[in-house]
């Protein structure tokens, strides 16, 4: 790809990217959130978006040859393939039929003869064999007649790449945050299969934040920041911090800076108190815990993937059933009173910003506004038998926010579902925080966000607990970011809470905690260890 320009409506968003990848070669694509990454992966898989908004500049190249990339079916015919970072699999079909679709086997039946190709007969024993054979391919023992629905994420990403290799004639796959919903097996299964892919000589694109990740199984990396061709770099001439250097433009050491601490935090102060507390979240069950968070402080909680601490959060706001005693301030929360608890000064950033977090079809504007008017009456015109929002208040507040955060959006009217991942969990915390919350919960926040935008999230959030005296419960699978922030870490384990640390305490005890023992006995909710 060769000086590639892209606007949309006046507003550049691509200036003048080069992008080379060899054969067989995994070359990673690193940027902040808004960088362009995406928008250049839309113009190599020929995606409508770019050509309904006037096309773009430049061209693409594949093995020497200049090609017009204008549909997705250019692109496959051209060999290129993508494995979404959002599932394109389909629930109700099974895993072969979500394999070869579109490009399905079939065999002609005397009616198809006289009347239309249309009405030929599925091979599916042609069909289910190419399926089984993608996947050994990526070492997937599941059978291929499986349906697609209720099967956890992480086979649901192995089978999207399964459809992709089944392709005849692919020569580059692009993988975009293939990851960031997987537990660490699956991740590490997962870049196994990039190596084993790479190795039959198919080219692989990998966008990812996870700098790790990158220097594990890229051979080369692009970094991208604004829009703009930073550097080229292999990958055994740099290290992750060049990297998060050249994608941010400036100096990363630490996920939060150090700050002096003024809180006053009194043991007997609870904000949040949580007794005999079960959630029957499917995956993420929680099985008898008990917690005291102190008012003012930063708690965390970790834990491996499917262990429970997800169940926590969704528990207390009533997202799935849940027993047992909730208090806020000394009030009891009745947990199956949808709306109970953000009635009561909590507010929740949830995991699943698609699917709980975000209107996807309304605007960023409305997005940040609309919990504050449902929960508070905000933002409200009142008038005798009537009552309207105040749309040039929701429009200032939404950008007052906007630059607090750093949402990066053409407006505050764009829809929050053409976001890009970091972007559209800003906007989730937007929504949080004009609740103006005395207790804010924040489930994986910076999940698939890039470590730019994961700097100022976290920095935000010390922020609000050491200026504005707000409690905050941090929910999130890296252990390093609660370590960075938190005052003490909760680790539940099997769906209990084995051990509450603090964060300087040994990388065995966490380890151990991990596993689902502790080192040694104490008052968990002291964080004595």
């Amino acid at each position: 790809m060769s000086k590639i320009v892209k606007e949309y409506y006046g507003n550049k968003v691509l200036k003048g990217v080069s992008l080379k990848v060899k054969p067989g070669e995994i070359h990673a694509l690193m940027g902040e959130n808004g960088a362009g990454k995406s928008t250049l992966m839309n113009i190599l898989f020929g995606m409508p978006v770019i050509h309904s908004t006037g096309g773009f500049s430049g061209k693409v190249e594949i093995m020497g040859e200049e090609v017009k990339l204008d549909t997705p079916l250019k692109a496959m015919e051209c060999g290129i393939g993508m494995v979404h970072q959002e599932f394109m699999l389909i629930p109700g079909f099974n895993i072969t039929e979500n394999i070869k679709i579109g490009r399905e086997i079939s065999y002609p039946t005397i009616i198809s003869k006289i009347f239309s190709k249309e009405l030929e007969t599925l091979d599916t024993r042609k069909m289910a064999a190419d399926a089984r054979k993608a996947l050994n391919t990526i070492g997937m023992t599941i059978d291929e007649y499986t349906k697609v629905a209720g099967l956890p994420v992480g086979y649901m990403q192995f089978i999207e790449i399964a459809r992709e290799i089944d392709k005849t004639g692919i020569k580059l796959l692009v993988f975009d945050e293939p990851t960031a919903v997987l537990t660490e097996s699956e991740a590490e299964k997962l870049l196994e299969t990039m190596k084993l892919i790479a190795s039959k000589g198919i080219a692989i694109i990998f966008i990812t934040h996870r700098l790790d990740e990158v220097m594990e199984v890229a051979d080369s990396l692009t970094v991208l920041r604004d829009g703009e061709y930073v550097a080229e770099r292999d990958i055994e001439e740099t290290s992750v911090v060049e990297i998060a250097e050249l994608m941010i433009g400036r100096k990363v050491e630490k996920l939060v800076d150090e700050k002096e601490d003024k809180r006053v935090i009194k043991e007997d102060n609870i904000a949040l108190f949580v007794k005999n507390f079960y959630v029957d979240m499917p995956g993420e069950k929680v099985k008898g815990v008990d917690l005291e968070i102190k008012k003012g402080e930063i708690f965390g909680i970790g834990g491996l993937a499917g262990q429970g601490k997800l169940g926590i959060p969704n528990g207390i706001f009533g997202l799935y059933p849940a027993t047992g005693e909730v208090n806020v301030f000394g009030k009891k929360l009745e947990l199956d009173n949808l709306g109970e608890a953000l009635k009561n000064s909590l507010a929740f950033v949830s995991e699943d910003r698609r699917g709980v977090g975000l209107l996807l079809d309304e605007s960023i504007e409305h997005n940040i506004a609309f919990s504050a008017i449902q929960i508070n009456g905000k933002f409200l015109k009142k008038y005798p038998g009537f009552t309207l929002i105040n749309s040039s208040e929701v429009r200032r507040h939404a950008e007052h926010m906007k630059e607090i955060l750093d949402i990066r959006c053409t407006s505050t009217k764009q829809k929050a579902g053409s976001l890009s991942g970091g972007n559209q969990q800003k906007v989730c915390l937007a929504r949080a925080l004009t609740l103006k919350p005395e207790v804010l919960i924040v489930s994986e926040p910076t999940r698939g966000i890039d470590i730019g935008a994961k700097k100022l999230v976290l920095e935000y959030l010390s922020k609000l607990n050491r200026e504005e005296g707000m409690t905050i419960i941090m929910i999130s699978s890296e252990l390093v970011e609660l370590r960075s922030l938190c005052d003490r870490i909760g680790i539940i384990s099997g769906g209990k809470l084995v051990n509450i640390l603090l964060s300087d305490s040994e990388d065995a005890e966490f380890g151990l905690a991990m596993a689902g023992s502790s080192a040694r006995g104490g008052d968990i909710n002291e964080g004595k260890v």
